[in-house]
């Protein structure tokens, strides 16, 4: 309760007229704060020296600037002391988990938009499959390096990587041997065949409705082109380097609704009044039409930056060019208007 304590301290010292959203110079930093111009909020860019000159190209979207050395600095006092004095509003996203850690974002005396405990939660992939599991969301069977096994298997590292670093491998033999001395907190899954769907959905605790927003298929590297060599002794990586946009077949939409609302509710049992705003469920589909969820991002997930002038699903529930980081600045607006800014921020 303390934490909360403090948070809900800092917001009541809130200039709430002259609320500044701010994002760290990375990841879908440029659709968060687009969206925040869009309504009507100044913006805040935190950035380390080697992102600053890229973000100067977009200065119209940018309103103050706040210069630090590396991520982790962000949790310094001073740097602290600055924002709550531009009455900041931190939107995370997956450098929050990669760069700056749990370690840091979970006592900094900022106030969050979303779920800081969900993103622990996502930052510790055992942690993360139990809570699925919890939820009673279909996941892929998981595989110990205590037991035997012969299955074809992917093995994760820990931490938002965008998949650098992921391997296939056939049983245990194989995965001892890739691994090396690499072990600790890794995920050895089921490779689940089918095809990939990533949901983005929003959570709004202010209109208690839960929205899909956007779906995507992400590019991964070498995984992704490997299919146009007639045969190929190339060993597969699963880096993220783009998204592609999905519109899926209706009849399953209902189910990975489903998936979403149970999703929400599990929140619950780990953070004060569940998680708010965005998160996506990462996916299989199955030839029989089955979805096995085999990761989650409790945050804004970078496969949304297809859609800044919206998604097919966004204008559906807006009827006008809906991003998720609008999506975000419209929730922060709407919780101001209604004097609820505490049931949004954690």
């Amino acid at each position: 309760m303390e934490e909360i304590d403090e948070i809900k301290e800092v917001i009541s010292n809130y200039d709430k007229d002259n609320i500044r959203i701010g994002v760290l110079a990375s990841h879908s930093a440029l659709q968060i704060l687009h969206g925040a111009k869009k309504e009507g909020f100044e913006t805040v860019l935190i950035t380390i020296p080697e992102r600053e000159g890229f973000y100067a190209n977009f200065r119209h979207l940018i309103d103050k600037v706040v210069h630090i050395n590396t991520w982790k600095e962000i949790c310094r006092d001073e740097v602290i002391k600055k924002l709550q004095d531009l009455n900041v509003i931190i939107v995370p996203h997956g450098s929050m988990v990669e760069y700056v850690g749990s370690e840091c974002f979970l006592d900094l005396k900022i106030p969050l938009f979303g779920s800081r405990k969900i993103m622990e939660v996502e930052a510790d992939p055992r942690r993360k499959m139990q809570f699925l599991r919890s939820a009673g969301i279909p996941t892929p069977r998981e595989f110990s390096l205590e037991e035997d096994f012969d299955d074809l298997v992917i093995v994760k590292l820990p931490g938002a990587k965008g998949g650098r670093g992921y391997f296939i491998a056939k049983g245990k033999r194989d995965v001892v041997k890739k691994l090396g001395n690499n072990r600790r907190d890794v995920i050895i899954q089921e490779y689940v065949v089918g095809a990939r769907a990533y949901y983005h959905y929003f959570y709004s605790p202010i209109l208690e409705r839960l929205e899909i927003l956007g779906i995507d298929i992400r590019y991964e590297s070498n995984a992704d082109s490997l299919g146009r060599l007639p045969k190929s002794d190339i060993e597969p990586s699963f880096t993220v380097i783009g998204n592609i946009p999905m519109v899926l077949r209706e009849s399953l939409l209902p189910k990975v609704m489903d998936y979403g609302d149970k999703f929400v509710k599990a929140t619950t049992n780990v953070e004060r009044g569940g998680i708010a705003g965005p998160f996506c469920l990462e996916s299989v589909v199955k030839d029989d039409l089955s979805i096995v969820v085999f990761e989650f991002s409790g945050r804004i997930v970078a496969g949304t930056n297809l859609y800044i002038n919206g998604s097919p699903y966004s204008w559906l529930y807006w009827d006008e060019p809906m991003s998720m980081g609008r999506r975000i600045a419209r929730e922060i607006k709407l919780a101001l208007e209604r004097d609820r800014l505490y049931d949004v921020l954690r």
